[in-house]
């Protein structure tokens, strides 16, 4: 008993290790501030910017796709990104992000269904943003802890990796593209 105790431990051990330091949840803005082409918000997030995507749930399977227009707009330090989405199963959404530039390379973000306040870095050619989430009723009116990562690449088009949990367990996941709408 005490063995299988033992080995039980050791696994949780390294289940927990794999997740703190060997994983999406891992990386830290310091790991991609040398990386370029340097992510500015002002810049790569202004106009007319066009999404596609893919959502996946728990399971790791596809439970939904979407298509995105977006548009920024910047005056001095402060911003807004409007998205409209309109998702495979056909539901759309509407969310607006109010962004403002603060200290170094941190940023905050509100919109209707974020809790409190988004905290964001920029570092690099990547965006780190950290907030919670509460979904549409019609998807279960959830409150997720959500991490988006953005990745800016040579071409221009960003890359969006984004992760929700619920008591620390994945709950689902996003991958999509963003890319100006000119192109």
């Amino acid at each position: 008993m005490k063995l299988l105790a033992a080995i039980l431990l050791i696994a949780l051990a390294a289940i927990l290790a794999k997740s703190l330091f060997f994983s999406f949840r891992a990386q830290t803005p310091a790991d991609y501030a040398a990386s370029g082409p340097e992510f500015s918000l002002k810049t790569h997030l202004s106009g007319e910017i066009l999404s596609e995507g893919l959502i996946f749930g728990p399971d790791g399977r596809m439970t939904n796709s979407f298509t995105a227009r977006m548009h920024g707009e910047w005056e001095g330090n402060t911003g807004t990104l409007s998205e409209e989405f309109t998702y495979s199963n056909g539901r759309n959404q509407s969310r607006k992000w109010f962004l403002t530039l603060g200290e170094g390379n941190s940023f905050t973000a509100t919109a209707e269904d974020i809790v409190g306040e988004a905290q964001g870095v920029v570092s690099g050619s990547t965006v780190r943003m950290e907030y919670e989430i509460i979904l549409p009723e019609e998807s279960g009116g959830h409150r997720l802890k959500a991490t988006d990562w953005l990745y800016l690449t040579q071409s221009g088009v960003i890359l969006n990796k984004s992760e929700m949990r619920k008591f620390g367990v994945k709950a689902a996941e996003l991958i999509a593209t963003m890319r100006p709408a000119d192109r």
